[in-house]
């Protein structure tokens, strides 16, 4: 996938039905099962049809599979892509859903890391997810602080 054609809407999956999370949660058990009592180099995955031929894939691809699984299943959205993929600073901001001018503040401010691509700015994708979880302990840290303080005030929210 390039970064020309990243954008929010193909990195983020739809919520899935009540069926197909339980079908999903029903695969990844099936899945992991499987793997937890394998030694192969490759598992071999056949239809029912017998029409489409067996495909063997590496027992590190299938646990990939599923986690991606469990995560859908549970209604987590998902983003699938190259780990040291860089992002450009409109991809970073879709994904983060911010505007591009907050991310830029953010940059210029040290709180994000980059590097520059001609005039262009470059996010990794690693980078861009330690900032999300930074900024998520943060604020959670914040509301509970905020929380606490009532609750002392005699406010129970």
């Amino acid at each position: 996938m390039s970064n020309a054609t990243l954008d929010k809407e193909r990195l983020l999956h739809r919520p899935l039905t009540p069926a197909e999370a339980e079908l999903a949660r029903a695969a990844q058990r099936c899945l992991m099962a499987t793997l937890d009592h394998s030694r192969a180099a490759a598992i071999t995955v056949e239809s029912d049809d017998g029409v489409t031929p067996a495909i063997s894939v590496p027992p590190a691809a299938l646990r990939l599979i599923a986690d991606l699984l469990g995560a859908l299943s549970e209604g987590k959205p998902v983003a699938l892509m190259p780990a040291r993929q860089e992002l450009t600073t409109v991809e970073a901001a879709n994904l983060l859903n911010v505007s591009r001018p907050f991310l830029i503040k953010e940059i210029e401010a040290g709180r994000l890391p980059h590097r520059m691509v001609g005039t262009h700015r470059r996010i990794a994708f690693e980078d861009l997810q330690r900032y999300r979880e930074k900024t998520m302990a943060q604020r959670h840290q914040a509301l509970q602080a905020m929380a606490d303080d009532l609750r002392e005030q005699g406010l129970n929210y």
